[in-house]
């Protein structure tokens, strides 16, 4: 058994009977949409992985401080990338510089290696809605197999099927209600005259799946095609609200580093490659899943903002402090003396640019010395050029203007 069916299978499983409940719940208050319920499943799935966002958004905000402290090491070994005892050593000073500010560099790490089976869940469910949804699922299932046998209880059922959409594997009850729930206006019609005898059933069903599915003009059980149609604009605020999710979340990270840092090189490809690649996959996938995408960024982006608004409030110091505090009870319990936030302990960004400053005021007055010297050193070499004779007499002045003129003449060569 792989990752999908030991871990991602059983959290698509609960998370499908939530967005089951929610429709349900939905559909008794007249709100029976399958896009409506789709923002409201990221929603409560949002709230529910609140915990995770804001430990996330901790570690930013500690970042902005540990981003500097790192730099810094990795500048003082950069021309020791060979010497592996430096690197050693390197990541030593890296690592105490995470633990005194009570975190770890897998910090994040963590966090994403957490939501990850969480989203591919997530994306699985969005993906085959009709398999989750009892009620669209019943509907089709009337079509497919009903009281009265259904289109599958004809004997030309599959050919009839391939007819109408290709490349499915028809007798597999599943794979038909998830194709089916697909169909467009002109494929409902070819299926009732495919099979005239459940034409009636064919037409009320469809009805009802046509309704639930639709969410202001659009069907998002269809893929978005190119044209002038409201469908267009899901793949588009797609890019755009995952682009403005994607620089909430990294908030002035990425300007702390710096620019011959892979880190930020990575930070910027991703701030972009993103948005791009969500914008092109939402043509080629169901709206729905653009729906999903737009939700999930939109509420994101506004939970984020608040997180942030949270811990400007209550600043880094109290961050750090709590989390010291946390990392001293751990070391408690293995009997370990707890760790203490000295002056040392609080280098800033402020200190460090004033040393790159100061380095960069000595390097500065280093050139203009060197200019200088050289400057006398040529005004010293023409004065000796031209002084021949005794200082101040008629043969020192003829000589002068004679090598003068010598001197022209060769330049003028």
């Amino acid at each position: 058994m792989g990752i999908y069916d030991t871990i991602i299978q059983p959290i698509a499983w609960v998370l499908g009977e939530i967005l089951d409940i929610l429709f349900n719940g939905l559909y008794a208050i007249g709100l029976g949409n399958i896009a409506i319920a789709i923002i409201v499943f990221t929603l409560l799935i949002k709230i529910l992985m609140m915990p995770l966002t804001i430990k996330q958004s901790k570690m930013m905000k500690l970042n902005s401080i540990i981003t500097p402290e790192v730099q810094a090491i990795q500048k003082k070994y950069k021309d020791k990338r060979n010497d592996q005892a430096a690197m050693v050593k390197m990541q030593e000073e890296t690592k105490a510089v995470y633990e005194k500010y009570g975190t770890s560099q897998m910090g994040g790490c963590i966090q994403m290696l957490i939501q990850f089976p969480i989203l591919m869940a997530l994306y699985r469910v969005i993906q085959q809605i009709p398999m989750y949804v009892g009620q669209l699922k019943n509907l089709l299932l009337a079509i497919l197999n009903g009281t009265n046998g259904g289109i599958m209880s004809d004997a030309g059922y599959a050919d009839k099927m391939n007819a109408i959409a290709s490349g499915i594997d028809w007798n597999n009850t599943d794979a038909a209600i998830k194709a089916m729930n697909a169909f467009t206006a002109d494929q409902w019609a070819q299926l009732r005259d495919a099979f005239p005898a459940f034409a009636q059933v064919i037409s009320d069903n469809q009805t009802k799946i046509t309704e639930m599915n639709t969410f202001l003009t659009v069907n998002v059980s269809q893929n978005p095609q190119l044209g002038l149609s409201i469908a267009v604009l899901i793949p588009i605020l797609a890019g755009l609200t995952q682009f403005i999710s994607v620089k909430v979340s990294q908030g002035n990270q990425s300007a702390q580093m710096d620019d011959d840092n892979p880190a930020a090189a990575s930070m910027k490809m991703m701030t972009l490659f993103m948005p791009l690649m969500s914008a092109f996959i939402a043509f080629s996938v169901p709206a729905g899943l653009g729906v999903y995408w737009i939700a999930t960024a939109v509420i994101q982006t506004i939970m984020q903002l608040l997180v942030n608004r949270y811990y400007d409030k209550i600043g880094v110091d109290a961050i750090i402090a709590k989390n010291v505090e946390r990392a001293n009870k751990k070391r408690a319990k293995k009997g370990l003396p707890p760790e203490k936030i000295t002056k040392a302990a609080t280098v800033n960004t402020k200190k460090i640019d004033q040393a790159e400053k100061n380095k960069q005021r000595i390097d500065s007055l280093q050139a203009k010395k060197e200019a200088n010297d050289k400057k006398m050193k040529e005004i010293l070499e023409s004065t000796n050029y031209y002084k021949s004779a005794k200082p101040g007499s008629l043969a020192e002045k003829a000589g002068m203007v004679s090598k003068y003129n010598e001197k022209n003449e060769k330049n003028k060569k």
